[in-house]
């Protein structure tokens, strides 16, 4: 595309149709050819246009708003529904936790992105049948198989709110990316509206019991409730009404912390050699270390996501491959210690479920690696490792759904 903004520079309408054709690339691919096009006063105006920040948060069409009200509404009611209905919240919310947010997100984003009506129906259709699928799952508290169908039908769900977000690009790396930079700025604003809620908590909890009166449970049972899955929806909202409001604050957060944790990964390994823990028979140990494989997979993921030009620095390319480096140790530890499980006790559905997880992540760790190695040597660019990362996000997808719906077939609903 470069050579293309190049040779359409003087001709503003075929630029203009460059930039509708795909707007994301034209903006990384504009701005690194920026700094040699600079002087030039068509290049300086796509500059401003490109970069444009207004000073004031847009709240975008009254319309929209009302859709985001109807949206936050429903979700709380669903949240709710335990109360409202007098079903054991116990049974409720582990199979339907992920119902109460994802297809409400999804709703709003095909509304927004006018989804084709055979797109929009494919939604409904799997939603639904995973609604029934999950409260059709026998009750057993006990059950292995229902846990891990509770746990990944939530990523089944995401991916779905991925192909309403994504339209009809579900396929396009690009807006894969895009889609996992979203997630990345969602966690840093409802995080923000979160503290902010619980701050408001707080005071008006306090207030109130100064004149005598203890609101708490009538507080946490009608406002809380309908706030919490009302947090991300309105994040949602003000990213896509303000797409540069935290657009450098989620790449920021994971420039900083990416050499934090490698320097901690490096002193945390040392360190459990040191103690003599042992990942092979303690199982909560083995736990804690899937869960910090899987945190550092995502700043690696979210720091490439978030990147805004085609190229990152040397120094912050080397971190990462590092990173990645180290995680793939991390993992390799972990899926050894699963063997030694299965070789040791049998197979059951936790330990098949987490061989299979830790395999795919291994596996994609090690493209991922692969591909920051080509960088440094400057034999890829960047988007090789975008494409690398969004092309491998249909197999996690295919392994969840296969352990959501399979599994307990399989295991006999064990």
């Amino acid at each position: 595309m470069k050579d293309q903004i190049i040779e359409n520079l003087h001709q503003p309408a075929a630029l203009e149709q460059l930039y509708r054709s795909n707007k994301q690339r034209f903006k990384k691919e504009f701005s690194a050819l920026y700094p040699e096009l600079k002087g030039s006063e068509i290049a300086d105006c796509w500059n401003a246009r490109l970069n444009f920040e207004t000073e004031t948060i847009s709240w975008g069409s009254k319309t929209e708003l009302l859709v985001v009200i109807a949206c936050c509404i429903i979700a709380g009611f669903i949240a709710k529904i335990p109360a409202i209905f007098n079903i054991d919240e116990a049974l409720f919310y582990p199979r339907n936790i992920g119902f109460i947010l994802f297809p409400i997100l999804a709703f709003y984003f095909a509304w927004k992105h006018h989804l084709q009506k055979s797109t929009v129906i494919f939604l409904a259709v799997c939603v639904a049948a995973s609604l029934v699928f999950m409260n059709l799952l026998p009750r057993n508290p006990a059950s292995d198989t229902l846990v891990l169908s509770c746990i990944h039908m939530v990523l089944c769900l995401w991916a779905l709110l991925g192909i309403a977000f994504t339209a009809q690009g579900n396929k396009n790396p690009e807006r894969r990316i895009a889609y996992l930079k979203y997630n990345g700025d969602l966690v840093v604003i409802t995080t923000l509206i979160v503290i902010a809620g619980g701050i408001l908590t707080g005071l008006t909890i306090g207030l109130f019991s100064l004149i005598g009166l203890q609101i708490e449970e009538f507080y946490f049972k009608n406002i809380v409730i309908f706030a919490l899955p009302s947090a991300p929806i309105i994040g949602t909202y003000l990213i896509q009404a303000n797409p540069s409001l935290v657009g450098k604050v989620s790449p920021i957060i994971a420039k900083i912390f990416s050499p934090l944790v490698l320097a901690m990964l490096i002193v945390y390994l040392a360190a459990i050699v040191y103690s003599g823990k042992n990942p092979y028979q303690d199982r909560d140990f083995l736990f804690i270390f899937n869960l910090l494989l899987i945190g550092v997979m995502a700043i690696i993921f979210f720091s490439i996501a978030g990147s805004k030009y085609p190229s990152k620095t040397r120094s912050e390319t080397w971190i990462l491959f590092l990173l990645s480096i180290v995680t793939i140790i991390i993992n390799g530890v972990a899926l050894s210690a699963i063997l030694f499980r299965i070789s040791t006790w049998g197979i059951t559905p936790n330990r098949l479920a987490v061989l299979g997880g830790n395999l795919l992540i291994l596996l994609h760790l090690l493209l991922v690696c692969a591909q920051l190695f080509k960088l440094l040597r400057k034999k890829r660019p960047l988007q090789h490792v975008e494409n690398t990362i969004a092309g491998y996000l249909p197999v996690y997808v295919a392994w969840a759904a296969a352990v959501t719906f399979l599994f307990p077939l399989i295991f006999g609903f064990k």
